[in-house]
């Protein structure tokens, strides 16, 4: 039985390593504007700005807390862009938050509420 759990980590963690190069391939190759969905537990890179929360069981599921973000790149944009983004990660630097709002699709926490969870966010240089 141990011999088939070792076998079954294994295979696990490869997978798990195989995503993770994937969607840093994806992420490095990414063009203004394009759209990449990466579970939680990875950072929001450089130049983007989170769009999305949702609970995916390929993240690690069996929580209602959100898991999975979708991420929008901003770096390249032309000056005057303007976003709504979620306020789970800082706006990246030549942006500018210009009013917040409540969105359901920024829930990125168990626990509701109806506080101010977006922003809309202005490229200034």
């Amino acid at each position: 039985m141990s011999r088939l759990r070792a076998t079954a980590l294994a295979l696990g963690c490869t997978a798990a390593a195989l995503t993770l190069a994937a969607t840093t391939a994806t992420v490095a190759q990414a063009a203004p504007g394009d759209i990449v969905s990466i579970c939680a537990n990875q950072y929001t890179p450089a130049g983007w700005v989170d769009i999305a929360w949702a609970n995916d069981y390929s993240c690690g599921g069996g929580t209602f807390t959100p898991n999975r973000k979708t991420m929008e790149q901003v770096a390249g944009l032309p000056i005057g862009a303007t976003l709504n983004v979620c306020a789970s990660a800082w706006p990246p630097a030549g942006w500018t938050q210009v009013s917040e709002f409540y969105s359901q699709s920024c829930r990125y926490s168990a626990v509701p509420s109806l506080e101010h969870n977006s922003w809309k966010i202005t490229r200034v240089y």
